[in-house]
């Protein structure tokens, strides 16, 4: 019986060693390889993004955004959606609506400029399509500001958006659409008031000489780089006027906001688009003959066209969100 029980110690005792002896790779990690090689490509680039340096985030903000990622992504896979990626900037301009929203209690998308999300990440610097999700809740105490109560929140407020039923379910559409491939993610908390945006992000162009601002009938142009799979097929572009600014009761009584204006300034199809290529790259010249901001849609195909056809954009997805200023000869 005492060498039974022996043997039986001894085999024990040996397999404690070898796991012990074994190379961390071969055995679980909770924060395996992939999860900190993310977390460190993330860092470089919160370290490289230099635009709204007063809302980026820090390392335990960072390490909070990829667990709420995971979240974000675990709802896309249960509609067959991909997984996105982490926006830094987009992150930044959540973050600085956030803030904004809370220390002036209200929740919406319009900001107190009177700015809807494609302006906010426009004027930052952005030139891709977004849409844009918000949460908010409020008590009547403070708020403890922990790193738990913040996970716990920003998980309520996605899960909010995924209880949605039809037909009032367009937040969570904008979660599961299957065209986004990136989504900053932005937090505040503070006093009584919280608040969570989602950004969603579809990036499927490179952009080069975007002016941010021109005259009224100043000649310019915007370069769009495809990669050689896709070629520019539409391209529409919505004239609105400047902006005013909204109190937090006017923004309160806005619902949704819309992805377009009333007033197209421009269309040009895929033919005349065409004209403008060279290799992968399409150099658009561009002019505005009033004042006012004008947002570029632009939309492509897998087959080049290059003669007058039928085209339809429905179903298909805009890769960019440019915002120009057009302001009149001083």
């Amino acid at each position: 019986m005492f060498r039974k029980t022996w043997k039986t110690l001894k085999i024990f005792l040996i397999i404690i060693v070898v796991i012990i002896c074994l190379p961390r790779s071969i055995l679980p990690n909770h924060n395996s390889e992939s999860e900190l090689t993310d977390l460190e490509s993330y860092l470089k680039q919160n370290e490289g993004e230099t635009r709204l340096m007063e809302f980026k985030d820090n390392e335990d903000a960072l390490k909070m955004k990829l667990m709420q990622l995971d979240i974000i992504n675990a709802s896309r896979k249960k509609y067959k959606a991909a997984p996105v990626k982490l926006d830094i900037l987009a992150s930044r301009v959540a973050n600085k609506m956030c803030r904004e929203a809370a220390e002036n209690n209200f929740l919406g998308h319009w900001n107190m400029a009177g700015e809807k999300p494609y302006h906010r990440y426009a004027f930052a610097g952005g030139h891709d399509h977004v849409s844009e999700n918000a949460f908010g809740e409020w008590s009547s105490e403070n708020y403890t500001v922990s790193s738990s109560n913040i996970i716990s929140m920003m998980r309520k407020g996605h899960e909010t958006f995924m209880a949605e039923k039809a037909p009032h379910d367009g937040h969570k559409k904008t979660v599961i659409e299957k065209a986004h491939n990136f989504a900053g993610i932005g937090f505040y908390l503070s006093g009584k008031q919280f608040r969570y945006y989602e950004e969603f992000i579809d990036r499927y162009f490179e952009f080069s000489d975007i002016p941010s601002e021109v005259k009224v009938n100043e000649p310019c142009s915007i370069t769009v780089q495809t990669d050689r799979e896709n070629f520019l097929y539409y391209l529409i572009i919505y004239r609105e006027n400047f902006p005013e600014t909204m109190t937090p009761a006017q923004i309160k009584r806005k619902g949704s906001y819309e992805d377009y204006t009333d007033e197209t300034y421009q269309e040009t199809a895929a033919w005349d688009l065409a004209g403008y290529k060279s290799g992968t790259s399409y150099k658009i010249p561009l002019q505005f003959s009033r004042e006012g901001l004008y947002y570029i849609h632009i939309y492509s195909d897998k087959k080049e066209i290059t003669t007058p056809v039928s085209l339809n954009t429905k179903g298909k997805t805009s890769g960019s969100g440019i915002v120009i200023k057009v302001r009149g000869n001083m």
